[in-house]
């Protein structure tokens, strides 16, 4: 949807029928769907504030599930979490979903990309929970949320820091190797990591896993 479309009863049955619930608040599904581009163009309320409090929200939906099922340490449950509310996994659940063909926003399509899919898939979890409480949140994340394979360690490391101190960690400036790879360094509560790739980024990335994996280690001691 785009450009003044209007939200119309039809299309408010199939994205109720997509979420598997009725809402009592018209208005407030709406606005679910609804990026500022629209807003601004528009007038009205966007979804912005809603992506705040869904991200919260489904932090602690996919906590208690994990902390119900899976009987493993801190660290385990962090790294499982993350996997479940990484930008990549709400993407795919998103698009499992289909939420973006009820999108209403204005100009584009430029206007629509990086996160707005992921940011879409909160804002409709706020929604939910708003409107119906957990039980239709938790009935929506069952059926379109999946694990996303692959870890953001340097993500998982600054959340997991952030929760002991209000500081990120420190990554050194990546030098070149002889061997044509790249070294770098992290720190973070007095350790360090290191780590090695065939860029920049990845040498961050092994750097912020191996100091990962040391912090959890030190608290389990």
């Amino acid at each position: 949807m785009r450009n003044g479309s209007e939200w119309t009863e039809e299309i408010r049955n199939e994205a109720e029928k997509i979420l598997g619930y009725r809402f009592k608040n018209a208005e407030l599904l709406k606005i679910c769907f609804t990026h500022k581009s629209y807003s601004n163009a528009y007038g009205g309320k966007n979804n912005e504030r809603l992506e705040f409090l869904g991200d919260a929200v489904l932090e602690l939906c996919v906590s208690e599930q994990l902390f119900k099922r899976m009987d493993c340490d801190e660290g385990k449950l962090t790294e499982l979490r993350q996997r479940y509310v990484n930008k990549d996994a709400l993407e795919t659940a998103a698009k499992r979903a289909g939420l973006m063909r009820f999108m209403r926003f204005s100009g584009g399509e430029e206007n629509i990309r990086g996160k707005t899919a992921s940011n879409l898939f909160e804002a409709v979890i706020a929604g939910l929970y708003l409107d119906g409480g957990m039980r239709p949140v938790m009935a929506f994340l069952e059926k379109y949320l999946t694990e996303d394979d692959t870890v953001n360690y340097k993500t998982l490391l600054q959340e997991y820091v952030q929760a002991k101190i209000k500081r990120k960690p420190e990554y050194s400036k990546a030098c070149l190797r002889a061997d044509g790879k790249y070294f770098c360094t992290v720190s973070a509560l007095g350790k360090k990591g290191e780590g090695v790739g065939e860029s920049i980024k990845e040498a961050e990335t092994a750097a912020a896993e191996s100091l990962y994996h040391n912090l959890i280690k030190g608290n389990q001691l």
